[in-house]
């Protein structure tokens, strides 16, 4: 089996390869472009072939950048596009592919990449650990009052949810830029978030509302009129209103959104589609049994490539002391760190102390953007901790204030 990068002249063979691996066709192209793999980048692909040159499998990445805790901007590959032939599956086609892709990855001085799983049980193997999550809510149009005053100058009006700007409503096709404008402010202060690239938004290429399915957005201005956050919305004919993303950059640009939402005549529920964990609309509600919470899943996976910089790439909250004992069994490599963080920044060296904590690169890939607790991976079996006291530690190092969330689909 060879496996090469493939060039332009490849599209074609690509795209048909990884829609039957997984049964699909490709879709009709559509003018003003939304094919999802309008987006993809050649020279970031691969094929991989049998010996009498047929393709079989196919592996891709994205230039992201994803934001840290502590809101530092890191490069990114997105993993996309993996597919295995059925005719072809658990002949090793696969992990030839990915072993391939994280070996080149790391050569280019990569220290994580991320991705969307598919399956649940495909990516843990590979060194992907689940690392934020998101779940929809859904809201009885009857019984969506929101508990929270409207505006400022109420004498108990919270800070965080105070807002004296506006909503307006425009078309989808009306305001491209702002939306593109506005989710770059909000992604470069959200842990967890990734970056879309104006390639993504020029082709349209992905979901709603990058792609160019018709959509209603709800566009927050602030008191200046200057755009703060959007949510991009549509209504079904059995009168659901599913909104695709909600964007704000603080909680009272999210609460006046929500208000506008929970408060459109005609329709008889309303759908949340990507709520992040412990997000305080659910409590907003007047009855907080109204906020029915479904779909909680996985969303962004993370891949650790480079452990000392990875971690020191981050910020943190808290100062302290952990030795690390770090297996990545995929990529053969097995380390023990001294991860010391002083005031919000973090010094990470290889060392020979006994370690604090062992745990293989999945977990910490899942515990690193502060969106699992390591005593919650104690708990399960997946870490062992050597001493009292050091999954505590743990948890109060790679806490954030903030849940990492991710919105960006690919």
């Amino acid at each position: 089996m060879e496996i090469r990068p493939t060039t332009d002249e490849d599209l074609d063979v690509f795209v048909n390869t990884v829609h039957a691996a997984f049964g699909l066709f490709p879709e009709t192209p559509v003018e003003g472009g939304g094919l999802w793999w309008s987006a993809l980048e050649m020279d970031r692909c691969l094929l991989a072939l049998t010996a009498d040159g047929r393709p079989v499998g196919t592996a891709a990445t994205y230039p992201f950048e994803l934001t840290l805790p502590g809101e530092t901007l890191v490069p990114a590959p997105g993993v996309t596009a993996v597919g295995v032939l059925p005719s072809h599956r658990r002949q090793g086609v696969l992990s030839a592919m990915m072993r391939h892709q994280l070996t080149e990855l790391r050569a280019r001085g990569e220290i994580l990449s991320v991705l969307l799983a598919s399956e649940a049980t495909i990516y843990g193997r590979f060194g992907y650990g689940p690392a934020t999550y998101t779940a929809r809510l859904t809201v009885p149009r009857h019984k969506a009052d929101l508990s929270v005053p409207r505006a400022r100058g109420v004498a108990d009006a919270p800070a965080a949810v105070a807002d004296d700007g506006s909503v307006e409503v425009l078309r989808r096709a009306e305001c491209g830029e702002i939306l593109e404008e506005v989710y770059d402010r909000y992604r470069r202060a959200q842990p967890g978030a990734l970056s879309r690239p104006h390639r993504w938004w020029a082709l349209r290429a992905g979901q709603p509302p990058i792609s160019p399915a018709p959509r209603y957005i709800a566009l927050h201005r602030d008191a200046d009129g200057v755009p703060d956050g959007y949510a991009s919305y549509s209504i079904a004919e059995g009168k659901t209103l599913t909104v695709d993303e909600t964007i704000a950059t603080d909680d009272a640009v999210f609460t006046a959104l929500a208000r506008f939402v929970l408060g459109h005549d005609l329709v008889s529920q309303l759908v949340f589609k990507h709520v992040p964990p412990q997000h305080p609309l659910r409590w907003q509600l007047t009855d907080f049994r109204a906020g029915e919470v479904s779909g909680d899943m996985d969303w962004l996976w993370v891949r650790l490539l480079d452990v000392p910089r990875a971690l020191t790439a981050r910020g943190w909250s808290t100062d302290g002391e952990l030795v690390l004992a770090v297996d990545d069994p995929f990529l053969d490599d097995h380390g023990r760190y001294l991860l010391t963080v002083r005031d919000g920044k973090a010094d990470c060296v290889p060392t020979g102390r006994e370690p604090d904590l062992s745990l293989d690169v999945c977990d910490l890939g899942s515990v690193y953007l502060g969106g699992t607790d390591p005593s919650t991976l104690v708990r399960a079996g997946h870490i062992r901790a050597h001493r009292p006291g050091a999954a505590a530690l743990a948890d109060a190092l790679f806490r954030t204030d903030r849940s990492p969330h991710c919105l960006h689909w690919f």
